[in-house]
């Protein structure tokens, strides 16, 4: 067995990062409750959502760093899932707006400035964007897209894997997982560069929400998540990272991976219970609210 195999540093490893994987759940679930019991029920399930990303990619890390062979499943679990969480976020702008139609009065003659990150924060010459409903619907298309058909994209890996076709890290021209992986990366992009168009809208409205502290954590959880991963699984295949008897170098880059992901997860977990809990007063209708400079109303 996995215990077995390991020395005193190793089990004491294990059993104190199982032990903040545990501990995760449980705050997660007491903030569950919380929120359950006093945020409206229009924000209520959107939030809780969005505060179980940290807690389940910790789960999932914990399943696969002692069960190695999991590692695939565990994997696109946690990306299924926050692909799902990427659109909560944008719709919880929204709604911290006030929805769509209230959004649509406080920004009546706004524009979207779509020049930025991830996918055209170079191209300052963009044009900017007027905000309505059809450019609305376009943003909440962009993170749709990722949640509806990064799933789909799992399912045919998981396919294909089973038949002996796809192999993690063989990230050769000819096998399905290359093309697989670039086509997951472009959808990502897209539902990134929805959710930062909005953000930039809503910032200064929402800071009174907190709404600064909240996407840097979404952006943490991206960032560990997607790129931290990434960077380690392209050190482990180049051999950058050594092999240790009895693990690989592939295995040993996973294992490392997955233990920093159950210690970032769980300090992300504790701050968003602070963040998310706050007691947080109702914006003031459009008429009254203060407009945002670049945003008055001009003369057709």
């Amino acid at each position: 067995s996995l215990s077995a195999g390991l020395d005193l540093p190793g089990r004491f490893l294990f059993a104190t990062l199982t032990l903040m994987t545990l501990i995760a759940i449980l705050v997660f679930i007491e903030e569950a409750l919380y929120i359950y019991r006093k945020i409206p029920s229009s924000k209520r399930s959107i939030i809780i959502w969005i505060n179980a990303a940290a807690p389940v990619i910790s789960t999932t890390s914990c399943i696969g760093m002692w069960i190695p062979r999991s590692t695939m499943f565990t994997d696109f679990t946690a990306g299924i899932f926050f692909s799902i969480v990427i659109h909560k976020f944008l719709m919880m702008m929204i709604k911290e707006c006030g929805g769509q139609k209230m959004l649509l009065r406080r920004f009546e003659n706004g524009r979207f400035t779509i020049s930025t990150g991830p996918c055209c924060c170079c191209c300052p010459c963009l044009p900017r964007v007027p905000i309505t409903r059809q450019t609305l619907f376009w943003l909440k298309l962009g993170t749709f897209q990722f949640a509806v058909f990064r799933p789909v994209l799992v399912f045919l890996s998981i396919v294909l894997w089973t038949n002996g076709n796809y192999v993690l890290y063989n990230l050769s021209p000819k096998g399905p997982a290359l093309w697989i992986s670039c086509f997951i990366g472009a959808l990502t992009l897209f539902a990134l560069w929805a959710v930062g168009i909005m953000f930039r809208k809503v910032r200064i409205l929402l800071k009174c929400k907190n709404i600064i502290p909240k996407f840097a954590l979404y952006q943490f959880i991206v960032i560990l998540n997607h790129l931290q991963t990434t960077i380690i699984n392209i050190l482990a295949t180049q051999k950058i990272i050594p092999c240790a008897p009895p693990l690989s170098s592939t295995a040993r880059g996973s294992y490392i991976a997955q233990q920093l992901l159950i210690m970032e997860m769980f300090l992300i977990t504790v701050i968003s219970r602070v963040v998310y809990r706050r007691k947080y007063h109702d914006l003031e209708p459009p008429e009254c609210a203060a407009e945002e400079p670049g945003d008055k109303k001009q003369t057709p």
